[in-house]
């Protein structure tokens, strides 16, 4: 590997774009993604950047139980995010339903059943570092060899 694709790589996983959706929440885990943005705990210290628009996004964060409304348009947003990409479930309910999974709701979960997840991070809400710590954790798996795989 030539020293211009060692410094990209380390630019990249220092550099995390993330894009968050909620699919259908109580919207705890979505204040708890917002806190992370706060002063306390401030992600862009760390570079990395909130973007709404999913073609600017390197890494999916999807917060909420699983609704039929998002079933289609899910996979369709996954499809939008550029390569390397990688998708991380917040919170109970992307990752088994909890207290929305049972017969009488409309909730198809887990979210893994229609993107590729990377990561859960499991809370219900889950403590803003251990968000931080997911995102954080997956950036240099995301971009390791990036321009090699290219190829």
């Amino acid at each position: 590997m030539s020293l211009l694709q060692r410094v990209k790589n380390v630019v990249r996983s220092r550099s995390i774009h993330v894009c968050f959706v909620d699919v259908g929440s109580c919207n705890g885990c979505d204040i708890e993604v917002l806190a992370t943005l706060a002063p306390r705990y401030d992600i862009e210290q760390y570079g990395i950047y909130v973007h709404n628009n999913p073609r600017e996004a390197d890494i999916l964060l999807v917060i909420g139980a699983m609704t039929p409304q998002w079933e289609d348009k899910l996979p369709a947003l996954w499809e939008r995010i550029p390569e390397p990409k990688a998708a991380i479930a917040i919170g109970n309910c992307p990752i088994s339903g909890c207290v929305f999974q049972r017969r009488d709701t409309y909730v198809s979960a887990p979210v893994a059943k229609f993107i590729p997840v990377a990561a859960e991070v499991p809370g219900c809400p889950p403590r803003p570092t251990e968000i931080l710590s997911a995102i954080l954790s997956l950036a240099p798996t995301v971009f390791k060899d990036f321009e090699e795989r290219r190829r």
